[in-house]
């Protein structure tokens, strides 16, 4: 009875800035439509555009229960997370504060911390001089964002600093306002950085503002949302961008004669992942999650092997997070997403509830009591913490809740361990008392072929329909440059696909794409995906296609002895790859296990393509088209071909499920198997029993001896059809006994007209040779090469040789060159001399053998 719960999240501020952009190209806001009409617009988008998702999911050849899906805006899923939030609200694990948070100023919007990304930039250090109120000089601190200081609070500097100690307590006169504020001591300031003194802006940084609450600063806010500077500033600075401030200011500090110095300093500079705009550390009243009671038990829960990581060592990231969680900004200043289940009245005083009739009942407020609800909505990753069991009916209805919770697995990227794996955790264990899923298998993160992370961003997303269909380059150029969040970058886009993808993206069909992705599901973090694999895996879908092609036409219509009375005879080649197959599926079930699909992928590979396809097609068509084999073999190979085909297909099925299924349908009643499809075949279970050593060892051998006779033909360069004749030496008693049972299969194999033994002291041809174990293998040189024709070349080679090595040892006996040419030009050309004269004699020697045949 298992589930695969499909769905998706409503990515809210993703989704709100798609739709926000297609009304800025109509010259539109979504404060000219309204909130409601706005959302309103937002489910049109959804309902036209929003499924690519699933679309491409269904293309995939998933295979959940599709009759189940969801979405974390279904109205089911929104009245579990007002529950959640009504819930944590009262036991006080919610509360409303004002506090620090990295804030967009593009997307007016508070972010988490996980959804800050910040890159190494070449940026400024600037030296400014903070004036002493009492006249007696000034202090120097550094900065990299001059433009806070209009926010400064103090001046900080380490309490043991021998330099600044007759100083502390006393004050700055901050210039270009008129305040003055205290020089305080913290053992945070870093007495080797700079000057050792640091100007503290408990508004405008994060450390800035620890400081503050220790040392009970003033808040000063000097920016709105837009990162404009307000009119707490000094007004010449009111209205102005906070780059343009900047500049101002250090115009004015300058002529001030306050700018000290400016040093070149490389510094990390935080940006949103969604609009990439700095972010500004804001003052702002936000709702947070109080997560350490809720990190405790999700902590032990993965300590005590409840939940497991695969690969293990996600654990240790894991914990790392969760020993240093901090409470989680849960509200967001957009209006698509669930919206905070809480009331304000006209005084400011707020109410929580599940909907407003709720909170006017609980605390007896009248219907003309003036209640507005809060404008923000949760955080998306908030519903998508309750997905494992919100999706399954709770909080009203629990039957699937006790049925499918808890889950047996979470297949996830790393990316998102702390933004959904942890939260789920945590909720899980809070409303239901059981982990959310035993285990965690992290995948790695699928990035483009220069290793660059994909995203709509950067326009090198690969959208797996177009893998599977196939788009022109033009067609592709104009999707991928098309709604970009960052219409600037159109440009670069178009040039880097052109480059990439000059005749666009050919058709690979969804089973080759599958097996790529099976493939490359290894435990690293990155996968660099390349269209080169999936040409391969392309093949190897047409590999599969053609040897079933070649099973069906030799086996329908015929007697595969599927009857329990038909008598059958197996020889060694049957029961080689039936044994290979218990190996193999062996070692997909220890894959599967283990979560190495990559390893699963490559064993069944190899299997069909190296041993299957390759090898006991071959050897079957020996004993098919021979008239003097017996009923029995040629009915055990039959029932061979199509038994380990239609056990192949079944082991295939999870990674191409197509085309499985296609030959399955023909394949099924030739083995003897019943059923309406593929699907519902129980998956190959290895059999030891089956497995024959000794028929193992025996093809081995066959395969050793012919490859080393195509070797030969290979490195000789004789035709693939031309028959040779084979001597063998050094024939152990067990080599001849195989030569004996095998004689057949080798000269059809390996094109073989005669085999010649001789005994270990008899003379051989001179002959090419390769080995197998102490036996020689031979192939006499008489047999493939024209006699006359090849005097006739070694000697018009060794002519041309004979020239260069006259040039050379003309060089070398003129004592002019010796004596005037740099030592190691001479040294070079009597290397060559040597060089030259040891193959000049190999070809005496060639045309010696030859001449002698």
């Amino acid at each position: 009875n298992t589930l695969w719960q499909p769905g998706t999240d409503h990515a809210g501020i993703a989704t709100q800035m798609v739709v926000e952009r297609r009304l800025n190209a109509e010259g539109k806001t979504r404060h000219d439509l309204g909130r409601e009409e706005f959302i309103k617009q937002i489910w049109q988008w959804k309902k036209h555009s929003g499924g690519t998702i699933t679309r491409q999911l269904r293309r995939m050849g998933t295979s959940p229960d599709w009759s189940r899906e969801r979405f974390t805006m279904d109205e089911g899923l929104s009245h579990a997370v007002n529950e959640v939030f009504v819930r944590l609200y009262k036991e006080g694990l919610i509360y409303r504060g004002k506090r620090l948070v990295n804030w967009d100023p593009v997307l007016h919007t508070a972010v988490s911390d996980l959804e800050v990304v910040s890159t190494e930039e070449n940026g400024h250090l600037w030296h400014m001089r903070y004036p002493l109120s009492s006249g007696d000089g000034h202090l120097v601190v550094a900065t990299t964002r001059p433009e806070t200081m209009l926010g400064d609070a103090a001046v900080a500097v380490h309490p043991d600093d021998e330099r600044y100690q007759k100083l502390i307590g006393q004050t700055i006169k901050l210039p270009l306002t008129d305040r003055e504020i205290p020089i305080i001591a913290d053992d945070y300031v870093d007495p080797e950085f700079g000057t050792g003194c640091v100007k503290i802006a408990p508004a405008h940084d994060f450390n800035d503002y620890a400081m503050g609450q220790r040392h009970d600063l003033p808040l000063i806010n000097i920016f709105t949302v837009d990162a404009v500077v307000n009119d707490e500033a000094p007004g010449s600075y009111a209205g102005m961008s906070r780059f343009d401030a900047r500049k101002k200011i250090l115009d004015d500090l300058e002529s001030l004669g306050l700018l000290e110095k400016i040093d070149d300093h490389k510094l990390m500079v935080p940006r949103g992942d969604r609009s990439h705009s700095i972010i500004e550390p804001y003052l702002t009243d936000q709702w947070y999650v109080k997560v350490t009671p809720l990190a405790e038990p999700a902590i032990k829960a993965v300590k005590n092997g409840d939940i497991k990581f695969v690969p293990e060592n996600w654990s240790k990231t894991y914990f790392e997070w969760m020993n240093n969680i901090e409470d989680w900004c849960i509200s967001r200043q957009i209006w698509w997403g669930h919206r905070i289940p809480a009331w304000y009245d006209d005084a400011g005083n707020f109410y929580v509830g599940h909907d407003e009739a709720e909170v006017r009942s609980e605390h007896n407020l009248s219907d003309d009591f003036n209640l507005r609800q809060d404008d923000d909505v949760l955080d998306t990753w908030f519903s998508s913490a309750l997905w494992p069991f919100s999706t399954l009916g709770w909080p009203d209805s629990m039957e699937d809740v006790n049925t499918f919770y808890p889950t047996s697995v979470l297949v996830t990227g790393f990316d998102i361990i702390f933004f959904w794996v942890a939260r789920m955790i945590m909720m899980g264990l809070k409303f239901t008392g059981k982990v959310p899923f035993h285990e965690v298998y992290i995948h790695g993160l699928v990035r483009d072929s220069h290793g660059q992370k994909m995203s709509k961003s950067k326009g090198n997303v690969l959208d797996p329909i177009d893998l599977i269909d196939g788009i022109e380059l033009e067609t592709l150029v104009k999707k991928r440059t098309s709604g970009l969040m960052q219409p600037k970058m159109a440009k670069t886009i178009e040039k880097h696909t052109r480059q990439d993808f000059p005749d666009g993206i050919p058709a690979f069909g969804t089973d080759a794409l599958r097996f790529t992705f099976a493939s490359l599901a290894s435990t690293g973090r990155d996968i660099n995906f390349d269209l080169a694999r999936v040409e391969g895996y392309r093949n190897f879908c047409n590999k599969l296609w053609n040897a079933a092609r070649y099973v069906l036409m030799n086996t329908e219509g015929q007697d595969c002895g599927q009857r329990n009375d038909a008598a059958i005879e197996l020889n060694a080649a049957d029961r080689w790859i039936i044994s290979r197959l218990q190996q193999v599926e062996m070692t997909v079930a220890k894959s599967i296990k283990d979560y190495r699909l990559d390893r699963m992928a490559q064993a069944i590979y190899g299997f069909t393509w190296d041993e299957y396809c390759s090898w006991y097609l071959e050897l079957s068509k020996v004993v098919l088209n021979d008239p003097d084999a017996s009923p029995e073999s040629q009915r055990g190979t039959r029932r061979t071909l199509v038994r380990v085909l239609e056990t192949l297909l079944r082991l295939l099925h999870p990674l191409i499920p197509f085309i499985t299924e296609e030959i399955w349908q023909r394949v099924a009643p030739l083995a003897d198997k019943q059923g309406e499809t593929i699907m519902l075949q129980p998956y190959p279970v290895a059999d030891k029993e089956k497995i024959d050593k000794s028929a193992i060892a025996e093809t081995e051998w066959l395969q050793a001896v012919i490859t080393g006779i195509r070797n030969i033909r290979g490195e000789m360069n004789i035709a693939p059809g031309k028959p040779l004749p084979v001597f063998l030496q050094n024939l152990s008693q067990q080599d001849s006994d195989l030569l004996e049972a095998n004689e057949n299969q080798l000269r059809t194999l390996a094109r073989v007209e005669e085999i010649t033994c001789l005994a270990n002291d008899e003379t051989s041809p001179d002959a090419a040779t390769a080995l197998v174990g102490d036996l020689k293998v031979l192939v006499p040189f008489g047999a493939f090469i024209d006699k006359d024709e090849e005097i006739k070349r070694l000697h018009k080679e060794m002519g041309k040789i004979e020239k260069d090595l006259a040039r050379s040892t003309g060089k070398l006996s003129n004592a002019s060159f010796v004596d005037k040419a740099p030592v190691t030009v001479v040294e070079k050309e009597r290397a060559r001399v040597s060089e030259i004269e040891q193959t000049l004699a190999s070809l005496g020697e060639q045309l010696k053998k030859i001449e002698a045949l």
